[in-house]
């Protein structure tokens, strides 16, 4: 099972940082970002397919592909955006890491701003 290859090799990762971190800590932040982008490509075909199932309900379902592809655009940002902001953290940037959410949670709000507007129209039209 992938699972337990992902976790293994987090586990290893962990400890070779550990290890690193009293050594040479610019190493230690390498290792940290190479597992990631490991991991990430590890799990990207199964995210493809994920989105494959999601885009066929979507289009049964007679859902507004934009709505759909923005939705779709807002869980790709939090995770870009989670990636990166753990990066910080783990180079021991608090601040960076927190200014990093607070850009992604800003261009969330922006991006879904059409599919508030048509909630709210439609709102409206349901209650005078």
């Amino acid at each position: 099972m992938d699972i337990f290859r992902i976790v293994g090799i987090g586990l290893i990762a962990t400890v070779i940082i550990v290890v690193l971190k009293g050594i040479r800590p610019e190493y230690a932040l390498l290792v940290s970002v190479a597992t990631g982008i490991i991991i990430f490509s590890m799990v990207i075909d199964k995210l493809f397919n994920v989105v494959q199932v999601l885009s066929n309900l979507a289009q049964r379902a007679n859902v507004d592909f934009a709505y759909f592809t923005t939705i779709l655009k807002i869980i790709g940002i939090s995770y870009v955006v989670e990636f990166g902001a753990q990066i910080s953290k783990d180079a021991g940037e608090e601040n960076i890491a927190n200014k990093i959410e607070l850009g992604g949670k800003v261009i969330i709000m922006v991006i879904s701003m059409p599919i508030f507007i048509a909630l709210m129209d439609m709102i409206i039209k349901i209650f005078p």
